[in-house]
């Protein structure tokens, strides 16, 4: 049975990034733009470019994310850029196909922009839950913290940086296009990122990876070549397994896609993933 459940668990994880991409673009095309509002991030840069030239929206979205796509999977790996390709290309051809299928939401543009960020955020989760990612300001944010990690040695939250980015957008929106849209626009990202913080455990945080294991030496050196983090070995004792080493890391939540190929690569390891607010140091 876990053969089983273990050989469709990828197949099942890209189905559900498609299923989340799709529910994005509805919710952007279908329901968003008609009712003055943008998606946040990359999008919404694509978005206000589209606004501003009337160039095409999927063009827009894929020139925009191409280079945060690149950077992603130079940094993050392999894996994550293959799913932040198709979570991409189902989200724009969701804008293409959505465009033609005739759809009115009659009711205020309020409640029209809640419902929307609630369909975006709950189509974002199934994608981040995943292991894929369709915007660039998340990646951004991770690179930024991989690099202040590289110099400083800290780890620091995605938060504040996600929150100064999207800040820059709504600032954008709010000089090139108009007041109510900015509004509306910082509604959808207030209910779309609820949604997403409640059904992926606050992406944003730092994660905190406890490892039991026999062979600390080699998990410590893999996550030191392929994460270039630094851990805590701790001796335990287990009732069964008896002495063995506990080692600690701390990762943001796109790093966890790799951190869980590596530890698959180490037989007999026992790990759990916490959610961390803040490191005092």
């Amino acid at each position: 049975m876990k053969k089983f459940i273990k050989r469709f668990r990828e197949p099942f994880s890209y189905l559900m990034i498609a299923l989340g991409a799709l529910m994005a673009s509805f919710s952007v095309i279908c329901i968003l733009i008609p009712n003055d509002a943008i998606d946040y991030g990359t999008a919404g840069i694509a978005i206000i470019i589209n606004k501003l030239t009337g160039f095409n929206l999927s063009a827009c979205v894929a020139v925009v994310f191409a280079p945060f796509l690149i950077l992603g999977t130079v940094i993050l790996g392999r894996t994550f850029g293959i799913k932040a390709i198709v979570g991409t290309v189902f989200y724009t051809v969701g804008l293409e196909v959505f465009k033609v299928i005739p759809f009115e939401l009659n009711t205020e543009h309020f409640l029209a922009v809640v419902f929307g960020g609630a369909i975006l955020g709950a189509g974002l989760a199934l994608i981040l839950r995943n292991g894929g990612c369709i915007d660039g300001s998340e990646i951004f944010a991770n690179i930024i913290t991989k690099k202040l990690y590289d110099k400083t040695g800290k780890n620091f939250s995605l938060t504040y940086i996600l929150v100064g980015f999207n800040a820059c957008v709504y600032i954008a929106v709010f000089v090139l296009i108009n007041r109510n849209a900015a509004l509306m626009s910082l509604l959808v990202y207030v209910v779309a990122t609820s949604i997403v913080s409640r059904f992926t455990d606050h992406f944003e945080a730092i994660k905190q990876v406890t490892i039991i294991t026999n062979d600390s030496d080699a998990v410590v050196a893999s996550i030191k070549k392929e994460l270039n983090k630094t851990c805590t070995i701790m001796n335990s004792q287990g009732a069964i397994a008896g002495e063995n080493k506990m080692v600690i890391c701390y990762i943001s939540y796109f790093e966890m896609a790799k951190m869980k190929e590596l530890l698959n690569s180490h037989k007999g390891t026992f790990s759990t993933i916490t959610t961390i607010d803040e490191i005092l140091r």
